[in-house]
């Protein structure tokens, strides 16, 4: 296996040079060499976006940042999956697509200057924008055929502005991704998908706390994933598990399974450990233990609705400590963002049951200590047709911020519930849940049953 440095190839870590080409041609050496090491030394190394290749390993020196230059016309469109759906979308800053054996590692930075993006995000959705008006905007569209049917989470997808994620890993497997910093994504940060066998450990993601749909790690139809002590803090759900949305999802039948997320911190941002709201193969599975959601808007957050579809199942949060949320445990299954009351997936009459329609079962959830809920204790709403079954929560103390002016309406994003009374633990549509040795300190009464 060979190793390379980026400046044997002409490039220049000087914070000007467009460094596409050495770029390019280093990980093409490596990959028609069978495999190598390329090293990235201190400086600031502008660039396009990268591909990397299989037996691969990229390293990061201390006080490397490798820049992304907001050029959208160089992200020029790759068939992915954005926000759920499979279609092209902008090529991500990082991508790899059908490899294996790639290993990203050091002490250095992928910069991906989302300054760049989110003004142009914001404005498209304040107008608000529905169809194409950029030339790489009606390109995508014309290669999406339909795409105005698609679902979407908020991201722009009527525009067909489909921003890149930083660091995007698509179909592959055997990865291990260790102590980098990611910062200033685009959209979502760090997003593999369909892969298996994945480590991260010790990674840093850091979004500000207002640019749009900046989630940290974004765990989509993939088994096998460890993540642990890394440190996240963004503007959208820190670690989120997703499936695939609506029919698309479904018919791609990829579930995320066997998941394990410990040791690790979570600041700025709408959720902690998330699930969905992408959901429609199925979440199995997972482990999230002895990490800090501080500052969070909520702590343990499971989020789907009518359409999306999914089985949610085998999930176990133990051993965490939260401080400062809205809620710190959220269950929604009336998650409103994408949607509107007309479209009919938040009445509260039952509905009938078919292939979009999600579930939530076999959930436990122990040792938590949850500190200053600003909104309320617990908010927990399963559908009619399908409540939440088999909850079982021991062990915890919730503690209100009865001064914190929130509405528990925040408790999470809903439509279709009316606003509760108290910032109790409040439970809809719940079947037969347990509760062993809870306490829940602030409001007149610990549960409310609607």
């Amino acid at each position: 296996m060979n190793s390379l440095n980026i400046s044997a190839f002409n490039g220049k870590g000087d914070g000007s040079f467009d460094n596409s080409e050495a770029f390019a041609l280093a990980l093409r050496a490596i990959k028609d060499n069978g495999g190598g090491t390329l090293h990235v030394g201190k400086g600031v190394w502008r660039t396009g976006p990268i591909e990397l290749f299989s037996n691969t390993t990229f390293v990061l020196d201390e006080g490397a940042v490798v820049s992304f230059i907001p050029d959208f016309e160089r992200y020029t469109p790759v068939w992915t999956r954005w926000e759920g759906v499979e279609c092209y979308g902008m090529h991500p800053c990082v991508f790899a697509t059908g490899q294996e054996n790639i290993t990203i590692m050091g002490k250095g930075t992928f910069d991906g200057c989302g300054e760049g993006w989110w003004p142009v995000a914001t404005e498209k959705k304040s107008k608000p924008q529905r169809q194409p008006e950029l030339p790489l905007e009606f390109k995508l569209a014309s290669l999406n055929p339909g795409y105005e049917k698609q679902p979407g989470g908020g991201g722009g997808r009527a525009c067909q502005f489909l921003r890149p994620p930083l660091l995007q890993l698509f179909k592959c497997k055997n990865i291990k991704l260790q102590d980098f910093t990611l910062k200033n994504s685009p959209f979502w940060t760090l997003h593999p998908v369909f892969c298996t066998n994945l480590t991260i450990s010790g990674v840093f993601v850091t979004n500000p706390h207002d640019a749009p749909n900046t989630d940290g790690i974004d765990i989509d139809s993939c088994e096998d994933v460890l993540i642990e002590n890394c440190i996240v803090s963004v503007g959208d759900d820190g670690i989120a598990l997703k499936s695939g949305s609506g029919e698309d999802g479904i018919k791609a039948a990829k579930p995320t399974r066997r998941v394990t997320v410990r040791g690790c911190s979570v600041g700025d941002g709408h959720g902690g450990i998330v699930i969905g709201s992408e959901t429609a193969a199925g979440i199995f599975d997972v482990i999230a233990e002895d990490c800090v959601f501080k500052g969070t808007d909520r702590g343990i957050r499971i989020k789907t609705r009518r359409g999306r579809g999914g089985k949610i199942e085998n999930l176990e949060f133990k051993n965490l400590v939260m401080e400062n949320n809205l809620c710190p445990l959220a269950i929604n299954m009336f998650y409103r963002c994408g949607a509107a009351m007309e479209d009919g997936f938040f009445t509260q009459d039952v509905l009938p049951v078919n292939d979009a329609t999600p579930s939530i079962k076999n959930i436990r959830v122990s040792n938590i200590r949850a500190t200053g809920c600003r909104a309320s204790a617990a908010f927990i709403a399963g559908l009619p047709e399908a409540p939440v079954e088999n909850l079982k929560i021991e062990n915890c103390e919730f503690s209100t911020d009865e001064t914190s002016g929130n509405s528990t309406n925040e408790s999470d994003m809903f439509l279709g519930i009316p606003e509760a009374k108290q910032k109790s633990i409040r439970l809809i549509h719940v079947k037969y849940p347990v509760f062993e040795n809870v306490k829940v300190m602030g409001p007149k009464d610990a549960f409310i049953y609607d």
